[in-house]
């Protein structure tokens, strides 16, 4: 095959390149008018008649990738431009990417606190030992003629390098240096190898200070051109080590960095992390190959691509599948510089690749750059053959000596983390490449990695019924207790009023589950009588639903739906059925449960408690009038551009000890969640029906919120909240004006602790200062025991707050919530409000795509 293989480069000699196959056709965006929303039914059928899709087949290795900044042609029916060239649009967008938003309130004096057992630790940061002192020269640079390629124009630039200072650094249209120009305009001419004349023109911006997150900006581009000496391959935004990849059955696993570099509370401060990246072989070409050929062949082809994330090797990035167009191919044109071209010619002329099977369709990508620029119109196509595809399967993970491998290699124990990220920091420190850009900028880093002081919280009391108090342990588990300690609340009559639908080959299953459900609901506290049985002859969905609305006549507490075997489709359908339809919670077992007999009927009880609207356990609060609030976001499976919003509020803990869900739907485009005060004031006239009085403190913990989206967050919905609260309290002619503290949940951070070297450290640590951020009222906390691997801490970024509570007492605060989700008799890593509001959110949009019945809103039915 050769040169000719699918989808791979054939070297190109000077004499073979033309000037058209240096600079690349302008990327076009393509609109909502285009073709993709056009009625596909006629093209499709043509389609799938006339191709059964036996065209040349291939074996795609991992190809090794060449880094290019442009993307896949984004084709526009309007000929309107990308915005992923030079100009304004792309420095904005970086500039945003590291932009400081300074959200400390400004009467929080400190936020370091005093209580609990001072214990030290290590960090994943490295201290920049030599700060900067140079001044930073910023120039925009223009070509003429126009070249699209950055690699190329940095090409073009290097001629000049010897003017342009030592080190300096161009991304494509911003050149960096420590040397400032003679003029404000400064043009120069240089000749490619193909003898085409360019004249450069390099404008002068002005001066980077420390304080401009340009200058953060700079610090990453260095420290990214050091790590290039390392033979490193960027794939999306990362940089992996294609030499070291593992081979694991039918992936590869790329080891990598993900690093960044920014001022910290003292000092500037290199985080650096381990990363891997799961590489597949197969491609979607070869997915819709195996698709079934049948009369829903265009359905199966999108059940199996859809939401899938792939990598193009042309220019190493990463796109999330949003559409398959049947009504278009390879020969399909767009306009490209004023010409029509087709998709075959373009990957031929820009990239030298030859597209094998003309009559694919094509994918649709959502751009996500202008997506967040308010453009979610704009899509970019691409080519099945050419996109790799990332991640596991479903049947991957189903594999047990797969998953097990794979997690030998990625949750690394903390003594195995700290020995990989100090052989980074000797490779950075030793390399010649590397070595040469740090010394070229004055830049040292420290060789050891940072200590920090961390503070470790008392473990709490869990309260169980007749307030009988146990200690949570220094793991914080409590699952042990359950056997000698009743329930918080549960039914005074007990579950007296219930269904269970059981296929006739498993009632022998179900007894023994029965049995065992019984004996361990009794030593809980928890009175559990005998079901109203349902044989049905089948288990098929529609069987199951048959029976559920039998059942539902009779008007049942609970119905528990007993299953051979785990069934996504069926599970999705009683669950709609039981809370969009019904009204009443619905319990799914399978035969699987009495592998553990006693164990598993212990938390099947404990979550049929929860579904009744009781509670199992509490802790110890030291405030009453509280409610504290989770918000979580979570997209729909079936409509990527649709979302759905859960919050779930605790009313005051002190009386009660109940909570209080509801759901919304909203824009998954959307950063600000559009229907949260509705939200919110719902949960506020619940706790003003319980209690006769509004809150006197709200916790409200935001979760779902990216980095990028913090200053939106901080501008406009805690403004509102804080607006509309006021207004809320005055309604009612409150007494006390609102007292609440909006908070900013991050489970995807960065940061590791280690304690001694080789340990994690216990659950309650908390760390407020050296890797926390002097613009954020912030700290860490780890919440949660972790047996493998190394634990991962939460981030909580306090945004506002006038509760009048002292840093010490908001940490051990948000520690307590972390005690109170019941689906699991431990701490979790976020406020247990938080926990429900995923859990709510993801089950609405993967299984109901559809807002469940108010009349569950006080009820766990979504656990």
């Amino acid at each position: 095959m050769g040169d000719q293989e699918r989808g791979r480069r054939r070297p190109l000699d000077d004499s073979d390149r033309s000037p058209r196959s240096v600079q690349e056709p302008r990327a076009k965006v393509f609109r909502d008018n285009g073709p993709h929303n056009r009625d596909r039914s006629e093209a499709s059928r043509s389609y799938r008649g006339a191709s059964s899709y036996h065209g040349a087949s291939t074996s795609r290795g991992i190809v090794g990738s060449t880094a290019c900044a442009v993307e896949a042609p984004s084709v526009s029916g309007a000929s309107a431009p990308s915005t992923h060239g030079s100009g304004p649009n792309t420095e904005r967008r970086r500039v945003d990417r590291y932009e400081i938003v300074n959200s400390r309130p400004a009467d929080i004096v400190t936020k370091r606190g005093q209580d609990g057992t001072p214990i030290k630790l290590l960090s994943n940061f490295y201290r920049l030992k030599t700060k900067p002192q140079w001044r930073i020269v910023h120039y925009h640079v223009d070509f003429a003629p126009e070249v699209e390629v950055v690699r190329v124009r940095c090409g073009i630039l290097s001629e000049h390098a010897r003017i342009l200072g030592t080190g300096y650094l161009f991304d494509g249209a911003q050149l960096f240096t420590t040397k400032k120009f003679e003029q404000d305009v400064t043009v120069l001419q240089a000749t490619s190898k193909q003898g085409v004349n360019y004249t450069i023109t390099i404008k002068f911006v002005g001066y980077i200070s420390a304080a401009e997150p340009r200058f953060l900006q700079v610090l990453n581009l260095i420290l990214r051109r050091s790590m290039k000496g390392l033979n490193l391959e960027q794939v999306g935004r990362n940089l992996f080590d294609p030499h070291a990849r593992i081979k694991l059955f039918e992936v590869e696993l790329w080891p990598g960095y993900e690093t960044s570099i920014r001022q910290h509370e003292s000092d500037i401060l290199v985080c650096a992390e381990i990363t891997h990246k799961v590489m597949r072989s197969e491609t979607i070409y070869d997915i819709l190959k195996r698709t079934t050929h049948s009369d829903r062949y265009i359905e199966e082809c999108r059940l199996n691509t859809l939401g899938l994330v792939v990598l193009t090797d042309y220019n190493n990035k990463t796109y999330r599948i949003n559409e398959l167009d049947f009504s278009q191919s390879p020969l399909s044109t767009f306009n490209c510089k004023g010409k029509d071209t087709t998709f075959v010619e373009y990957y031929l002329t820009k990239y030298n690749i030859r597209i094998r099977d003309h009559r694919q369709p094509l994918i649709l990508s959502k751009n996500r750059d202008k997506a967040q620029n308010n453009k979610a119109n704009d899509i970019v196509l691409l080519i099945p053959e050419l996109c790799r595809v990332t991640g596991l399967t479903d049947d991957m993970r189903k594999k047990m000596d797969f998953m097990r491998a794979l997690a030998n290699h990625t949750r690394m124990n903390p003594g195995r983390r700290i020995e990989r990220l100090q052989t980074f920091n000797r490779r950075l420190q030793t390399t010649a490449d590397s070595v040469k850009v740090l010394k070229d900028w004055n830049m040292q880093l420290d060789d050891k990695l940072i200590e920090v002081q961390g503070r470790v919280i008392a473990p709490q009391r869990i309260v169980f019924n007749n307030r009988s108090r146990v200690s949570a342990g220094d793991n914080a588990d409590w699952t042990r207790y359950f056997r000698d300690q009743q329930m918080l609340t549960t039914p005074r009559e007990g579950l007296d009023r219930w269904a269970v639908i059981v296929p006739e080959r498993n009632l022998r299953d179900l007894k023994q589950l029965l049995d065992n459900l019984h004996r361990a609901a009794r030593g809980m506290g928890f009175n559990i009588q005998k079901p109203r049985e349902s044989w049905i002859k089948d288990d098929c969905t529609s069987t199951y639903i048959q029976a559920l609305d039998d059942c539902a006549r009779c008007d049942p507490k609970l119905i528990l739906c007993f299953f051979a075997r785990n069934n996504p489709e069926r599970y999705a359908a009683i669950k709609k059925r039981g809370y969009v339809d019904r009204a009443i919670p619905t319990q799914v077992v399978t035969t699987n449960a009495n592998r553990n007999g006693l164990s598993v009927a212990t938390k099947i009880a404990i979550q049929i408690n929860c579904k009744l609207g009781y509670t199992p356990w509490m802790i110890e609060l030291p405030l009453s009038g509280l409610m504290t609030i989770g918000f979580d976001i979570a997209k729909c499976s079936r409509n990527r551009s649709k979302a759905y919003g859960a919050l779930v509020a605790s009313m005051d803990l002190q009386q009660n000890s109940t909570f209080f869900s509801t759901v919304a739907e909203c824009s998954a485009y959307d950063v600000l969640a559009n229907n949260l005060w509705p939200m919110i004031l719902k949960a506020l006239r619940q706790y003003e029906r319980e209690h006769k009085k509004l809150p006197t403190r709200i916790i409200f913990y935001r979760d779902g919120v990216s980095s990028g989206s913090l200053k939106q967050l901080f501008e406009y919905e805690v403004k509102d909240i804080v607006e509309k609260l006021d207004a809320e309290y005055k309604r009612v002619s409150s007494t006390t004006a609102p007292m609440l503290a909006y908070i900013v949940v991050t489970k995807s951070s960065n940061t590791r602790f280690f304690l001694d070297s080789m340990r994690n450290p216990p659950p309650g640590t908390v760390v407020d200062d050296v890797v926390t951020l002097p613009e954020r009222y912030d700290f860490y906390l780890v919440s949660q025991t972790v047996r493998q691997g190394t634990v991962s801490p939460t981030s909580y970024n306090v945004l506002y707050s006038n509760i009048r509570l002292s840093p010490d007492q908001l940490q051990k605060l948000t520690y307590k919530m972390c005690h109170l989700y019941y689906n699991w008799s431990g701490t979790t890593r976020v406020p247990a409000v938080c926990q429900y509001a995923n859990k709510l959110a993801t089950l609405v949009g993967t299984h109901l795509h559809a807002i469940p019945q108010c009349a569950l809103e006080k009820k766990f039915y979504y656990l």
